[in-house]
């Protein structure tokens, strides 16, 4: 990042709030403004708690985002697309609303995706190479938001990195409820593959990838825990003190999980982020979720 560089962040939620913190001492240094595009009263103060300027709009609503045109040299899209339907109308808005001033386009967009984009891979290893193979609505909506975005990149000549992100942790992002409610999680044999990282290792690589992503290219942004999702819960639970969560076969999932929980049980794939570390070259935090653990309790 460069000297009075202006930054916009769309979808300013848990993510977007770490990064705002993350560069906080750049504000004041480097005389960095930052953005947020908001649409409810309580971003809006939580913005100007972390010296960022709110910028009210709403992404269903493309006539409400004029202000954003010409707005920053680096937006980052954090927003997930609307819960219906297989296009994501948001990022189609955004695209709209940034295009508005040709003559003022940002430089870079930073986007992040969900690995869910590559569907089940059936435990077997992956990395950016692997075609995507949407299975669920949520994830042909995300297809549809990164297919937009590299469009709009190769025609403009907006520089596009695509961070594709598995399941976000946090100190206060962590399964807890699951377990203490008992969901079960399914038994060894039918269990899925799954991938993971700190939402702060999350922001650190977004904001990385702002100066160091090549153009139109993915970035796996995962951290190295090679756990399946019942191992996971177990790992959760046995660091705090709780009961394990009940295995169960798939066929009994299929009667006692909700669909939208069950989707998650559907898919197995262990993702590769040596892209990240060689490219963006990315020293994460975390390491794995036991590492989290295992430091979050030296605290």
């Amino acid at each position: 990042m460069h000297a009075a560089q202006k930054i916009l962040i769309v979808g300013f939620g848990d993510v977007g709030k770490r990064l705002i913190k993350l560069v906080s001492p750049q504000i004041y240094s480097l005389h960095l403004q930052a953005y947020t595009l908001v649409r409810q009263t309580e971003r809006a103060v939580v913005s100007r708690e972390c010296d960022a300027i709110p910028i009210w709009g709403d992404l269903a609503d493309r006539h409400s985002l004029r202000k954003v045109a010409g707005l920053a040299d680096t937006v980052f899209h954090f927003a997930p697309p609307p819960n219906y339907g297989l296009h994501d109308i948001y990022t189609r808005n955004l695209i709209a609303a940034l295009s508005h001033q040709r003559r003022m386009l940002p430089q870079r967009l930073v986007y992040i995706s969900t690995t869910g984009v590559y569907g089940n891979c059936n435990g077997r290893i992956i990395d950016e190479t692997c075609r995507v193979r949407p299975a669920t609505d949520r994830a042909i909506r995300r297809v549809d938001a990164e297919t937009q975005l590299r469009a709009w990149g190769k025609r403009s000549g907006v520089s596009i990195t695509i961070l594709r992100a598995p399941g976000i942790y946090a100190e206060d992002r962590l399964p807890m409820a699951r377990l203490k409610n008992r969901t079960p999680v399914l038994l060894v044999a039918d269990d899925v593959f799954t991938n993971h990282i700190h939402a702060d290792d999350l922001a650190r690589t977004a904001w990385m990838a702002a100066s160091r992503g090549l153009p139109n290219r993915v970035y796996n942004v995962v951290d190295d825990t090679d756990l399946k999702m019942g191992d996971y819960f177990d790992v959760v639970a046995d660091h705090f003190n709780l009961a394990r969560a009940p295995r169960i076969s798939r066929v009994d999932a299929d009667k006692k999980i909700s669909a939208s929980t069950l989707s998650f049980m559907n898919e197995s794939r262990r993702v590769g982020n040596a892209r990240l570390k060689r490219e963006l070259r990315s020293r994460l935090e975390y390491s794995d979720v036991k590492d989290f653990l295992k430091r979050n309790s030296e605290r």
